[in-house]
């Protein structure tokens, strides 16, 4: 009974001291959150930013590349039919190695990002 007694008067002691060290906690937990949320929205940004600069590029390279072999083949259609072709094989390289160039690169990154915050 005595030990009971002393754990007891302990947290009575020191019960603003024991507040004020769990309000602490929360907050760096909070803001440890909140700098790992950020990290991950700037990244999320810039990755929707590259996308629609890709885009553009290949949309613009696909038009001028359409047009060259047009005058090469001396046929719009099969210039453009040749680019269409070319873009088609492009992604369905991107989709084959979507794990390799994407997937386990974000995963890599978001996790040495969260693994910054300890």
């Amino acid at each position: 009974m005595p030990q009971e007694e002393n754990i007891g008067s302990f947290f009575r002691e020191n019960k603003d001291v024991i507040k004020e060290y769990l309000e602490t906690r929360y907050e760096i937990i909070r803001l440890k959150g909140i700098r790992t949320i950020s990290k991950i929205a700037g990244s999320l940004a810039w990755v929707l930013v590259s996308l629609l600069l890709g885009l553009l590029v290949l949309i613009f390279g696909g038009m001028t590349l359409g047009f060259w072999l047009s005058s090469v083949f001396e046929s719009m259609t099969a210039g453009f039919g040749v680019t269409t072709l070319f873009i088609i094989f492009l992604l369905v390289l991107l989709t084959l190695l979507r794990k390799q160039l994407f997937i386990n690169p974000v995963m890599r990154s978001i996790i040495k990002s969260s693994a910054d915050d300890e």
